[in-house]
């Protein structure tokens, strides 16, 4: 491997990585998962230049690659409910942690759902996200954060 596919390889591995931490905390430390897709980020990007694209159009070709089929992401799920439903509560700047720290929590309550690609079109992501809601207030009460 050449170093510039080589310095294209780390970059994309930092860009997953920082995504996944984000938005897939599950499959942050999925260390295979994360150098097969940034593999192949980096060869889509490469095959986009020899094949004439720009830089700017080829880092679109190889994001597109790096974060297609990912999975709902819970997190981002549960980041939105606590920003929409807990803004009052929570200060802006402690919404992130937060909800890191409500994320082991809120999983039971994942795991009772059939979570699939269409999920947040569904009546069933409602239902979640009142349910969520609901434990989220619940642990705010009994643990009498005043925030």
């Amino acid at each position: 491997m050449s170093d510039k596919n080589q310095q294209d390889l780390s970059y994309f591995q930092l860009r997953l990585k920082e995504h996944l931490n984000y938005s897939y905390p599950e499959l942050a430390k999925n260390n295979d998962f994360l150098v097969a897709r940034s593999e192949l980020a980096s060869q889509a990007y490469t095959e986009a230049i020899s094949t004439n694209h720009n830089h700017v159009e080829a880092s679109h070709i190889a994001n597109t690659t790096l974060f297609s089929d990912l999975p709902f992401s819970k997190m981002d799920m549960l980041f939105d409910i606590i920003c929409n439903e807990f803004n009052r509560e929570i200060k802006d700047g402690d919404l992130r942690e937060f909800t890191e720290k409500i994320y082991p929590i809120s999983l039971p309550l994942f795991s009772q759902y059939n979570i699939d690609k269409d999920f947040e079109n569904s009546e069933m992501y409602m239902a979640l996200y009142t349910e969520l809601t609901g434990v989220i207030q619940i642990w705010i009460e009994e643990n009498l954060i005043a925030m």
